[in-house]
């Protein structure tokens, strides 16, 4: 790889930008694609479908061989509620390569002792989430059940873009919070981002279960395509 494209390469991976290189086997060229560029490159449906994927692969396009090198941010999950949820969804995120935060002000709940390993935050979301610079390529969840809590981090979840946003609650509370929020600013558009009640449904229970609930929609909004996640 020249070193321009290297440089260029690190400042895109340094700012969070997803960036596939591609490699033609035969002759050994190489060009570097940005996530910007994607839509409107000859191989989009491959780049995206590799990027969903998070992987990298060969591909046969123009009777070439093309290897399709992916760098993609490492997925990142951010947990509002340091909740009896949360201990079972924090473990099983990062046995998936998510980097977790907890945030909590409720110090009683935030404590190393229920979230060993995990980077806690026991502040009120408008002091915890700033710093955490969340964008894209993070998931995120509100589980206190709080709206003074909740309701604030979701509003900031909306700014930043998250692929994927849940919240905790029946049907009947979720249209609740979504007047709340309405009255906040929130769009129409910005509610029907919010996976609310959380999780696949699949008849779970326990924390545990739910846990596992949340954390497979979370998978399936970001590997499969938009209409099959949905």
């Amino acid at each position: 790889m020249k070193l321009a494209t290297l440089s260029e390469l690190n400042a895109e991976r340094a700012a969070r930008r997803p960036v596939i290189v591609v490699t033609d086997v035969a002759s050994g060229e190489q060009r570097m694609i940005k996530a910007a560029d994607f839509a409107g490159d000859p191989l989009r449906a491959d780049l995206q479908k590799q990027l969903r994927m998070g992987k990298s692969g060969m591909i046969e396009a123009g009777g070439k061989k093309l290897f399709l090198n992916v760098y993609a941010p490492t997925a990142r999950l951010v947990i509002v509620g340091a909740v009896h949820i949360s201990q079972a969804l924090a473990p099983l995120a990062r046995a998936l390569d998510y980097d977790v935060y907890v945030v909590d002000p409720r110090t009683a709940f935030a404590s190393p002792e229920r979230f060993p390993d995990v980077p806690l935050f026991a502040d009120w979301p408008d002091v915890a989430l700033p710093p955490l610079h969340i964008d894209h390529y993070t998931a995120f969840v509100a589980l206190t059940h709080d709206p003074k809590i909740d309701d604030p981090a979701l509003m900031h979840a909306f700014e930043r873009d998250c692929f994927y946003i849940g919240a905790l609650g029946s049907k009947k509370t979720h249209a609740k919070r979504a007047e709340r929020l309405k009255a906040q600013g929130a769009s129409d558009a910005d509610i029907a981002k919010i996976h609310a009640p959380i999780g696949l449904a699949i008849g779970a229970v326990s924390p545990s279960e739910i846990a596992v609930a949340i954390m497979a929609e979370i998978t399936a909004t970001l590997r499969l395509p938009k209409e099959k996640a949905a």
